[in-house]
């Protein structure tokens, strides 16, 4: 929108108006969703490995945050300045993927990752981190962190109780099954 329909005229080396190239959309999905999946995953590690340990899921997005934002904020502001640099170059096709892979870095960083992702896991709350357990029957279970101790991984998901590895194996608080 701000290089086809000419927005930034009054910047300096930027065309009046021009097309968008056609391969732009599938570079920057393709971009942003890899930088946006490796933000994700650092973040909510961080909060899912606090979570094991404490099991109050207000916490460890708390934890999560604090432990992890200034990195996460580190390496937006790189990619965005790296990003931001390309708006110099000459050819107007490198500059408009610059600018457009630096804004969607910017907004999915603080708009998306450090704003919305915490908000919607505290209002979902302690459900954040269950599995179903039609979904835990057909997924493997995974221990990469050793939440569990070794005799617990030895004897299978009975010998915890409560949350093991992020399924339910006892009823919740009011004896529904998840």
């Amino acid at each position: 929108m701000i290089f086809q329909q000419g927005h930034a005229d009054g910047l300096p080396d930027v065309a009046a108006a021009g097309p968008v190239p056609s391969f732009l959309p599938v570079l920057l999905i393709g971009v942003l969703f890899g930088l946006a999946m490796d933000y994700e995953v650092f973040l909510v590690s961080r909060m899912r490995e606090h979570h094991e340990h404490s099991g109050d899921p207000a916490e460890a997005i708390a934890e999560g945050i604090s432990r992890s934002a200034r990195v996460g904020v580190a390496a937006a502001l790189i990619m965005v300045a790296v990003f931001g640099g390309f708006v110099f170059n000459e050819d107007p096709i490198i500059k408009s993927i610059g600018f457009a892979l630096a804004f969607g870095v910017f907004v999915d960083a603080f708009v998306v990752r450090m704003t919305l992702v915490p908000a919607v896991m505290a209002l979902i709350g302690r459900h954040a981190w269950r599995m179903p357990r039609w979904l835990g029957r057909l997924v493997p279970e995974v221990d990469i962190e050793g939440a569990r101790p070794p005799a617990a991984r030895a004897a299978g998901p009975a010998a915890g109780a409560g949350v093991v590895a992020g399924r339910d194996t006892a009823a919740d608080k009011s004896g529904a099954r998840l």
